[in-house]
């Protein structure tokens, strides 16, 4: 059988291992530590902006206590992308409030910001006004975050943005992760860089960051004996974890380099199957770090999406279709949802093809052969 070729697969760099023996040369090894803070400064210094960050046990740890912070309590409504992993909605329910999930447009995949403010103005009516918006920057391509960002303000609602998959993307030359209230991030093994597991919270507010930095060390006061007023949290990151973070963001730059290399690679090769079509970058204001190289199949020449898949799987090649929306997920099927059907076309067509950056030519080159092979039999 051939070799497997991934998704999306863990890359060190050089420096992580000297990190990592670093760590256990001198005993941190345990929940915070040097490496811990070194992170922090080194992911708050990437995005600027002047953020600060917290590094936590992962993504879905950030997104629950932005929501936390946010005040999110049971009952309340708490607006979600529903074309997202359900990390993106876990969350909202752990609070016992209720989401309520918003369609994509065409060009990013994204929140559509003209459905958005129907949700709000829908929820508004209704007497339930939303204490907080999740966005998503899907694969790493950025939401149409200006036009988000007043409808957020105009209603005075927050933004958390969920950037599990877009470090290293930026709108209008600002990274994301910078835009919203809070933002999220996820080192996840599958991610741009990987901490094997883990997350970050960042923010604007020095405050919203030391907050959640209490809350996720068990929320314990400052007293010589254990005291807490405060229901707290394991969530903080290891410094293992951390040293490991520390030498790939050394490399985030090339990551993202070898990622788009492989976007560019799979539409040159692709560029002349019509019924083959990619997600551009809309237009220069969009700088996607292309995490994942994802395509839409249509059936004019009368292969299918799923056709695709198993003949890459056939092959020892993994790929994914796209996430299926939130709102035809079974736990959340009782949940609002503003919508047009484009997130069920984009998961009706899509798949997600081997993005990872330690691929070789070999690797894609073997990817695009079975891929023309499903329009040649």
């Amino acid at each position: 059988m051939n070799t497997k070729i991934w998704l999306s697969s863990p890359h060190m760099g050089t420096s992580e291992f000297k990190n990592v023996k670093e760590a256990f040369d001198t005993n941190w090894i345990a929940p915070l530590g040097p490496h811990v803070d070194g992170f922090e400064r080194d992911l708050a210094d990437f995005l600027g902006e002047g953020v600060h960050v917290a590094a936590l046990s992962s993504g879905t740890a950030a997104l629950h206590l932005a929501l936390i912070m946010l005040g999110v309590q049971a009952g309340d409504e708490v607006i979600c992308q529903s074309m997202t992993f359900s990390a993106s909605a876990n969350p909202i329910a752990y609070q016992g409030a209720i989401p309520v999930f918003v369609d994509s447009e065409d060009r990013t995949w994204n929140m559509s910001p003209d459905l958005l403010e129907t949700a709000i103005e829908d929820r508004i009516s209704k007497g339930k006004k939303p204490k907080a918006i999740i966005v998503v920057h899907l694969y790493g391509m950025p939401a149409e975050m200006d036009r988000i960002m007043a409808i957020a303000d105009r209603y005075a609602i927050p933004v958390v943005e969920d950037a599990a998959e877009a470090l290293g993307s930026s709108f209008k030359g600002q990274k994301l992760g910078t835009f919203g209230a809070m933002s999220i991030l996820s080192f996840n093994g599958n991610k741009i860089i990987t901490t094997s597991g883990g997350g970050a919270l960042v923010s604007n507010s020095e405050a919203f960051i030391k907050q959640a930095r209490f809350l996720a060390t068990q929320a314990r006061d400052a007293a010589p004996h254990y005291q807490h007023s405060h229901i707290g949290y394991n969530y903080r990151m290891s410094n293992v974890c951390a040293a490991i973070g520390r030498g790939q963001m050394e490399v985030l730059p090339d990551r993202v380099q070898q990622r788009r290399f492989n976007y560019s690679f799979y539409q040159e090769q692709l560029a002349a199957t019509p019924a083959i079509q990619f997600a551009g970058e809309p237009n220069s204001d969009y700088y996607s770090n292309r995490w994942l190289s994802t395509i839409l199949v249509n059936d004019s020449q009368g292969v299918s999406r799923e056709d695709i898949r198993l003949a890459l799987e056939k092959e020892n090649i993994e790929s994914r279709p796209l996430w299926k929306p939130m709102h035809l997920q079974p736990i959340f099927a009782d949940a609002p949802f503003y919508g047009d059907g484009t997130s069920e076309r984009l998961f009706d067509q899509g798949l997600c093809l081997p993005s990872g950056s330690n691929m070789t030519d070999e690797e894609r080159a073997r990817v695009i052969t079975c891929i023309k092979a499903c329009f040649s039999l």
